[in-house]
């Protein structure tokens, strides 16, 4: 069902970042490489640079991804009680895969949902009531 508050022909937000999209016209332009934005929409020329998404999508990527993989060791260590060698060989490269695949959606979420909400860098209001 579309969401009645997003513009005409926009995604919503998840399938936005599983393709990259952009937020201001909806062309898939949002990334320059795997994770790296690009400076701006090929399409339309909407500025990515202008939204913050700094580290929190790798930061909550690591307590989640490594929360769900430490669960697993364990269940495979109480389970089948492997060598070390064979936690190794497995789930590095599953991290590994899990956090570079999920970063690159984690961002564009984060980006794009800055972008919808209009989200600036915070500001004194020197407007309004005067008697505080």
């Amino acid at each position: 069902m579309p969401d009645p508050q997003l513009p005409k022909g926009q995604s919503g937000l998840v399938q936005a970042a599983l393709f990259g999209e952009c937020p201001a016209c909806g062309a898939r332009t949002l990334f320059a490489g795997w994770v790296r934005f690009a400076p701006r929409c090929r399409a339309c020329g909407h500025d990515f640079n202008a939204y913050n998404v700094g580290d929190g999508p790798a930061a909550f990527l690591i307590l989640v991804i490594g929360a769900i993989v430490c669960a697993a060791a364990l269940v495979l260590q109480v389970k089948v009680s492997p060598p070390f060698w064979v936690h190794i060989v497995l789930w590095v490269p599953f991290t590994t895969a899990l956090v570079l695949l999920s970063l690159r959606v984690s961002k564009a979420a984060m980006l794009i949902h800055e972008a919808r909400a209009q989200v600036r860098e915070g500001r004194i209001d020197s407007g309004g009531d005067k008697s505080q």
